[in-house]
């Protein structure tokens, strides 16, 4: 047997070689690629989206808009053009969720700090209290890089149609006062075609590694 083994041992060891060739090509062809979802409005609580929009089934995408960040510098869709971001929708004075919303996109900026395609964006609910300076020592307060992080205030009505009729986020407020919005624990997650792609939860972790993982899925697409 032994005999046997020794004259036919390069058979073997070539045999061996191709069957774990052909069962890592089974096994890669069987594996589902990873994909992620394309949101419409349709797809999303109705709490969450504004009415003119929730019948909106393709096609979706970020509007235009115009804000102005920690700096007074305004900022636009093309600063975000062909970029992958984070947006999200919260209040500097806010004590509930926001601090470890920001505690978690400030662990977003360090793991993508050396990918110039990926951005974040917040949007502040409360623009009539955090105008730039307050943004500013906000930003200053939780090291927010400038160049890859844009804290944004502007016209109230502008955020809330942002928020309900593009990024789909944040909830009604109190029916008495217009444009009033309550934010929510969400992020949401663009790709460079302005399409949403995901949402989150900003206060759990195990949500934030998910996002990350889907932000380098979409870097190296």
């Amino acid at each position: 047997m032994l005999e046997f083994f020794k004259k036919y041992r390069l058979f073997f060891g070539v045999f061996l070689v191709l069957s774990a060739i052909i069962l890592s090509l089974f096994y890669s062809a069987l594996k589902p690629k990873k994909t992620l979802p394309i949101y419409n409005p349709v797809d999303v609580n109705p709490e969450l989206v504004d009415s003119t929009v929730q019948y909106k089934s393709k096609y979706h995408t970020i509007a235009d808009f115009s804000f102005v960040n920690q700096n007074g510098k305004t900022i636009t869709q093309k600063d975000y053009e062909g970029k992958i971001y984070v947006a999200d929708f919260f209040f500097t004075t806010c004590g509930s969720i926001c601090p470890k919303m920001t505690s978690n996109l400030s662990d977003i900026q360090k793991a993508f700090a050396n990918n110039p395609k990926v951005r974040l964006l917040s949007h502040t609910v409360f623009p009539e209290t955090d105008s730039v300076p307050v943004l500013k020592a906000y930003a200053k307060k939780h090291h927010v890089d400038d160049a890859k992080w844009n804290l944004v205030t502007g016209d109230k009505k502008e955020i809330y149609a942002m928020a309900r009729k593009s990024y789909l986020a944040v909830k009604l407020g109190k029916p008495s006062e217009l444009y009033d919005m309550v934010h929510t624990e969400n992020f949401v997650l663009v790709d460079t075609k302005k399409r949403v792609r995901g949402f989150y939860d900003g206060t759990n972790k195990e949500d934030i590694k998910r996002l990350i993982e889907d932000i380098t899925f979409l870097s190296n697409e």
